[in-house]
């Protein structure tokens, strides 16, 4: 699961019921006050009637309300607020570098994380950047090209299943980054040992 538990045991949350499925896919706000709704692949917890479109169902877990869902390492979504609070900005973004550094391999677009984690595309630009100080798809890149420098050191894995492992589309694409963010080709990276010379990832 993608979130973290605090030190004592807590509550996993369970699977959705008809009743409780059938409320989270119409957004029924006549649940509200019945449960929260987390989802493992995110790290976010909901409302019912959040306005966002429905998670997968086997990702889905059902809380009796907002502690429980804190107490088990969920965070509060940013649009729906369902512990009654606003989610500092920081936290917001945390949680995106969060998903970033866990699923780089996937395919992640500024429209994708909009709809993860409930905000215009515009607005969540606007935030990531000011708070982490690079773009959603800077960071993506920078995290990707950290992960390929690190299998390049370790691995003799080929160009190709290097470039599919951290998640770039193509190889030409991949050496197009990489050279952009190191100053290098991969296979020359690789030949001559270089660190690399862009700014890394910060933990």
């Amino acid at each position: 699961m993608g979130v973290k538990t605090n030190k004592r045991t807590a509550y996993a949350g369970d699977a959705p019921n008809e009743e409780q499925w059938t409320a989270i896919v119409g957004n029924d706000a006549a649940y509200n006050d019945s449960f929260r709704y987390a989802v493992m692949t995110t790290g976010i917890f909901c409302r019912p009637s959040c306005r966002s479109r429905a998670p997968k169902r086997d990702n889905v877990r059902i809380f009796a309300g907002s502690e429980a869902a804190l107490d088990a390492g969920y965070r509060p979504c940013k649009r729906c607020r369902p512990t009654d609070r606003k989610l500092p900005d920081a936290e917001w973004v945390g949680q995106m570098t969060a998903y970033i550094d866990r699923c780089y391999y996937e395919p992640i677009t500024l429209d994708r994380l909009a709809e993860l984690y409930r905000g215009s595309p515009y607005h969540l630009h606007r935030i990531f950047k000011r708070i982490a100080g690079v773009t959603p798809v800077e960071y993506v890149q920078r995290t990707r090209i950290a992960r390929a420098i690190e299998l390049l050191g370790t691995t003799s894995m080929p160009m190709a299943e290097i470039a599919d492992a951290v998640g770039f589309g193509s190889v030409p694409y991949f050496i197009t980054v990489f050279k952009q963010r190191t100053g290098t080709t991969p296979s020359e990276f690789r030949r001559l040992g270089r660190r690399p010379v862009y700014e890394e990832v910060s933990e």
